[in-house]
């Protein structure tokens, strides 16, 4: 057995202890009751594109909060494809990202899928933040509201992502039985929380995924869990709290409720979304499921990987 094998195989094997508290389902079951409670107030407008094999949709809904998410609804428009009946790909980008540009999709196009694209509330995109602040923060977003988990950014975002979800089953264009769930490193962790959180995906596309293995993930990750590292470092007196809420964001307490198919990949050299993380959320879920190891890459993915992830769906 050479390194690489062997280090495969004690990562196969590595199931660390779930952190969840006593009320981590009265916790989800309340925050997705109120979210289904919660008008989208959506908006949708037909914008123009470069490509006329793209119909695009410029499109705004409420999430969480009374903050208005931009997104990008996208239909193929080419022979061979009517705009009914479409399987849909939510995407979900990585952190400090956007939805991008509707041109970036093309790929998920050409293979015959709708897209929703949306921002992550604050980052990259033309999406803001109305989330109140009642405490200090390090650099970055995650640490807004991490002293307590109501009213916190993770449970912002996660709502936010599930409300488009609900979003994409409204629309006329798609087979509701069809949506997937996609995204890599945050937007993989936004991919498999909002599986486990709803059932409107059918298929889960989770790449070097981020929100997993969380307490391991702070004290190793340079990516954005080191912003809560650095939180902790100035305020060491809420170190309890930090890991408590975490614990309810953390998918490793989740995979019970992971019951769909699900793809997923990860670097043997990531130092942001580390092996032992994605392994440990992994090798717990009991649902049908495809890991795809690089075991010389960081994070990111490479090689015909696009096409193994359509092979995935088809199957």
């Amino acid at each position: 057995m050479n390194f690489i094998e062997k280090k495969l195989a004690e990562l196969h094997q590595y199931m660390p202890d779930q952190t969840a508290l006593v009320d981590l389902d009265s916790f989800w079951e309340r925050t997705v009751h109120l979210a289904s409670q919660k008008p989208l107030n959506d908006r949708r407008e037909q914008v123009t594109s470069l490509s006329p094999y793209m119909t695009t949709y410029k499109v705004t809904y409420e999430g969480y909060d009374q903050t208005t998410i931009h997104g990008w609804y996208i239909l193929p428009n080419f022979v061979g494809v009517e705009a009914r009946n479409l399987p849909c790909v939510v995407h979900y980008h990585g952190y400090h990202g956007s939805k991008s540009v509707p041109e970036n999709y093309a790929n998920w196009l050409m293979m015959g899928f709708a897209v929703f694209a949306m921002d992550v509330r604050g980052q990259g995109g033309e999406t803001g933040n109305l989330l109140p602040q009642s405490y200090g923060m390090t650099k970055g977003w995650i640490t807004q509201g991490l002293l307590a988990p109501e009213q916190s950014y993770y449970q912002a975002i996660t709502v936010d992502a599930l409300q488009a979800l609900t979003w994409v089953k409204q629309q006329p264009e798609v087979d509701a039985s069809r949506i997937v769930v996609a995204g890599a490193s945050q937007g993989g962790g936004l991919a498999l929380i909002t599986s486990a959180l709803s059932d409107i995906p059918c298929k889960v596309i989770a790449d070097i995924p981020n929100m997993c293995h969380m307490d391991f993930g702070i004290f190793n990750s340079v990516g954005s869990l080191s912003e809560a590292a650095s939180f902790v470092m100035t305020y060491p007196e809420h170190l309890q709290e930090v890991m408590r809420t975490l614990s309810y964001f953390d998918i490793l307490n989740l995979t019970d409720r992971l019951t769909k198919p699900i793809f997923m990949s990860v670097g043997l050299k990531d130092p942001i979304c580390q092996p032992e993380t994605v392994f440990a959320v992994y090798n717990r879920i009991t649902s049908p499921k495809e890991m795809h190891v690089y075991p010389f890459n960081g994070h990111h993915t490479s090689g015909d990987h696009f096409g193994k992830i359509i092979r995935f769906l088809r199957g």
